[in-house]
């Protein structure tokens, strides 16, 4: 594995000693999963932690009728420390990460983190600070959910993943953009061809494009 990816993905790496660092280079693995893979839940085992390095993550909790609510994505370049949550005593409540899109990564397995996050501070703190991060975005969520109306809530999401990232369309079904904002596909559904009558987005199968970026900023 090559030491200058990993350097620069975890701030804790030139304090880690020699030996902490040749274990992880030698640990380390390029691990691949298809969109719609499950990356990491309580009933397989600890996975470790992984470095996104192309394609994108959802971390999501699901009710015992199957809804899911997502929680936060992670994006090429940024790690999860969530997948390693056996080593962390703060996690208490099951969390899924599944392969929104096609992923490469890099996995640092839990077994070897385990003993260096115990003899290390530095690693112990930039994990938990990790954790304390995402769930920041969790609360946000939470937030959405509760107290933003459904619509709004829509065009937020339309709106981050288009025009926010120079984009003009999003290739997600109805039942994903659901799952993405904690919502049900018929209210999802409802808000679109909403949008799409003001003129704001045009639906297609499977498709959302941005029709009009300013009437869509309206309803944010």
């Amino acid at each position: 594995m090559e030491e200058k990816l990993l350097s620069e993905a975890y701030p804790f790496w030139e304090r880690l000693t020699a030996e902490e660092r040749a274990d992880i280079l030698r640990s380390a693995a390029p691990v691949s999963y298809q969109k719609g893979e499950c990356v990491h839940r309580s009933d397989m085992g600890c996975t470790g932690a992984v470095l996104v390095l192309s394609g994108l993550l959802r971390v999501y909790i699901a009710s015992e009728e199957g809804r899911e609510v997502t929680l936060f994505r992670i994006h090429a370049g940024e790690p999860c420390v969530l997948s390693a949550s056996c080593l962390l005593d703060a996690i208490q409540f099951d969390l899924v990460i599944e392969a929104a899109e096609d992923v490469r990564a890099v996995v640092i397995p839990a077994g070897v983190l385990r003993p260096i996050m115990e003899s290390n501070p530095y690693v112990g703190l930039y994990m938990y600070r990790q954790t304390a991060e995402r769930f920041s975005d969790v609360m946000w969520m939470m937030q959405q959910i509760l107290f933003m109306g459904a619509d709004r809530r829509v065009a937020i999401f339309l709106w981050d993943e288009t025009a926010g990232k120079g984009r003009t369309s999003l290739s997600m079904t109805h039942d994903e953009i659901a799952r993405n904002i904690g919502s049900a596909r018929e209210v999802v559904s409802k808000v679109l061809k909403y949008l799409a009558e003001e003129g704001a987005v045009a639906l297609g199968r499977g498709r959302v494009e941005l029709a009009d970026r300013e009437k869509l900023r309206t309803f944010l």
